[in-house]
């Protein structure tokens, strides 16, 4: 597809702990920013309606339910059939969309994309047609001046080795198609390099993944997930999205620390003035909102998932990062990046 095909992606208004204006300021600056996209507003009538008469490529999609970041996701999911979330991914799976961006709960988007945009089937040895786990992925920066793909950062906690090789594969195919990395390399998350480190389950994934996965470059550490040393680390749901947390919480003590040193004094202050602009742009490069979210690869549609705490430029970089994985062809390359892949 080319990049400025036409595109239909589905925003949801009710994502996010902000108000729902800012999700409509940010659907508004994706359209601006890119005249082949047209997006479904999914939220309240009195809400989407106003919105999309006001704009051409805006079109609404009723929902009169929304699932709160409290609700328990997998009941909110078959109970609220008539939220934005399930109805975003609805339209995926009906075809008026090509994909789907929220920052909701995570746990319900991931939820409902199961069952509504659902995942990927391979085939298994018995010969019966399984579904594959999604995985969610991201880019975070490293200090070579690049991006480290990084799944499962808490898509599916409890995995197999199998699950693995597949998280590797989807997440190369990820780099290669959306970052353009062409030759990928892959680290397995471990507690050390060397080929014998690691808990017992790592040391069942390492060898199908050297054999399956190519570009595997063995195990890594978790400063590898900004070295820049590897492309693409892999580790279960529940390790990434430990060591995501962790790596966030890390660059918030930074920042923080950096702020209470700068103004604690007068030399400081001046000092920060003067390096305002380069501040700001370490706290932009640190925060996500650049990326547009979290993808959730493994899925016969485009899922992107946002932080909670979104803003205009959030909006506007999750809507139109949807719209780039679509046009790259990302589904179909993940998918042929498994072998046994049936649909």
């Amino acid at each position: 597809m080319a990049s400025q095909d036409q595109v239909t992606v589905v925003v949801d208004v009710m994502g996010g702990d902000e108000p729902p204006q800012v999700v409509l300021d940010g659907i508004a600056a994706a359209l601006a920013a890119d005249p082949a996209l047209t997006i479904l507003a999914a939220g309240p009538a009195d809400l989407v309606a106003p919105f999309c008469n006001e704009y051409e490529r805006a079109l609404p999609l009723i929902a009169e339910q929304a699932i709160g970041m409290g609700d328990d996701p997998i009941e909110a999911v078959m109970r609220k059939r008539k939220s934005s979330i399930v109805l975003g991914c609805r339209a995926v799976k009906k075809g008026r969309a090509q994909g789907f961006f929220s920052a909701g709960s995570t746990g319900a988007i991931v939820a409902a994309a199961t069952a509504y945009v659902t995942p990927e089937k391979v085939l298994g040895s018995d010969g019966k047609r399984r579904p594959i786990r999604p995985c969610i992925t991201s880019a975070l920066p490293n200090r070579a001046g690049g991006l480290t793909v990084f799944c499962d950062m808490g898509g599916s906690p409890d995995v197999e080795p199998e699950d693995m090789v597949r998280f590797a594969q989807m997440g190369s195919a990820y780099a290669t198609a959306v970052l353009g990395i062409e030759h990928p390399r892959v680290g397995l998350l471990s507690n050390g390099t060397e080929e014998h480190k690691g808990s017992a389950f790592t040391k069942r994934c390492y060898p199908l993944m050297a054999e399956r996965v190519p570009g595997f470059a063995g195990n890594c550490e978790g400063g590898d997930l900004t070295s820049g040393n590897v492309d693409v680390v892999v580790c279960d749901g529940f390790t990434g999205n430990v060591a995501l947390k962790a790596t966030e919480g890390a660059a918030k003590l930074l920042l923080g620390e950096m702020k209470t040193t700068l103004l604690g004094s007068l030399k400081g202050k001046i000092a920060a003035l003067l390096i305002k602009d380069a501040l700001h742009g370490i706290k932009d490069k640190l925060s996500g909102d650049a990326r547009g979210g979290a993808i959730l690869l493994g899925l016969h549609g485009v899922v992107l998932i946002g932080h909670g705490a979104t803003s205009v430029e959030a909006v506007k970089n999750g809507a139109l990062a949807t719209a780039q994985a679509v046009r790259a062809g990302l589904v179909q390359r993940v998918a042929s990046s498994m072998p046994n892949v049936v649909g």
